[in-house]
């Protein structure tokens, strides 16, 4: 895992940053609807997490040497998108855990109804947040270019598409080429959008930047994915903070299942080569884009 103290201390300010602008986005609580605007912040602040989303936002924009309150924004959204998705994939119907970021998950400290209006309430909250701040540099015609992005990278040809290949695969063999399809839309899309409305910040990103950092964040997204796996079988509940062994235990299928743990940690590490190798046209600006590959692959949580 890259231990140098610039990206250390780059992960603690972009974490800082958005969680003091996810605050302010927030709803406070109030009001009759006082119990859906907790069950929101408590899935979306408490408990932590990796924030890994924005992080790539920020990382991307670091790159075209934007001004980090231009990105605030979407890396705020896209972290909003990703606590809804988490919200809705704990649910009974869905993966029926009980355990999210070290505590019980919304609908066990909530209830079921609660915890799918936070979610359907969030995923409202991600556009209004693109729609209306007034830090984003961008014209207008950029920014509905980035509600569309988002909007894709959460339907049914990305995250919801996935997550409906996941359930329907369970107890099912997948061939690679599926497997990876199913995580590029469950897990990639959001990762690819969070980079691409980094670098959609800028006015100067030219088709082939944004083509390069969509490579990079293909690869992230799969490679986080496997780790996702590979974690799922080799870490401990404690230290994961949710479940171990939730996949096996549902028979999904994964890539230790089909490759191995050996041959999973091979394809993750070809992967973040891969990140690498794009983003080969950047200099060292963007050094916390190429760390941040190498943190994905090495995590432990």
């Amino acid at each position: 895992m890259p231990d140098n103290k610039p990206f250390k201390k780059n992960l603690q300010i972009f974490c800082q940053r958005v969680d003091a602008s996810l605050d302010r986005w927030l709803p406070q609580p109030r009001g009759p609807e006082s119990h859906l605007q907790e069950a929101m912040r408590y899935s979306v602040i408490g408990g932590g997490g990796k924030r890994v989303r924005p992080v790539l936002v920020y990382a991307a924009g670091q790159a075209l040497n934007l001004q980090l309150e231009q990105l605030d924004a979407c890396a705020c959204a896209v972290e909003i998108i990703h606590a809804y998705s988490l919200i809705h994939d704990d649910l009974p119907a869905m993966d029926d855990d009980d355990l999210r970021r070290g505590r019980p998950t919304c609908h066990k400290t909530f209830d079921e109804a609660t915890a799918i209006l936070a979610g359907d309430a969030l995923q409202a909250l991600a556009f209004e947040v693109l729609a209306k701040d007034e830090h984003m540099s961008c014209n207008s015609t950029t920014r509905l270019d980035m509600i569309r992005l988002l909007a894709e990278a959460s339907g049914s040809t990305g995250m919801a598409g996935g997550q409906a290949i996941d359930l329907d695969s369970v107890g099912k063999q997948l061939a690679l080429d599926q497997l990876e399809n199913m995580h590029q839309l469950k897990t990639g899309a959001l990762i690819r959008a969070s980079v691409l409305l980094g670098a959609m910040c800028s006015p100067d990103a030219s088709a082939e930047v944004l083509q390069k950092l969509d490579t990079y964040a293909h690869c992230v997204g799969l490679a986080f994915q496997i780790h996702d796996d590979i974690l799922d079988v080799v870490a401990d509940t404690a230290t994961l903070g949710k479940p171990q062994g939730s996949d096996q235990a549902q028979n999904k299928p994964t890539y230790p299942a089909l490759l191995g743990l050996d041959g999973a940690r091979e394809r993750a590490l070809d992967l973040h080569h891969q990140s690498l190798a794009a983003l080969d046209i950047f200099n060292e600006s963007a050094d916390t884009l190429r760390q941040l590959s190498a943190y994905i692959v090495e995590r432990k949580h």
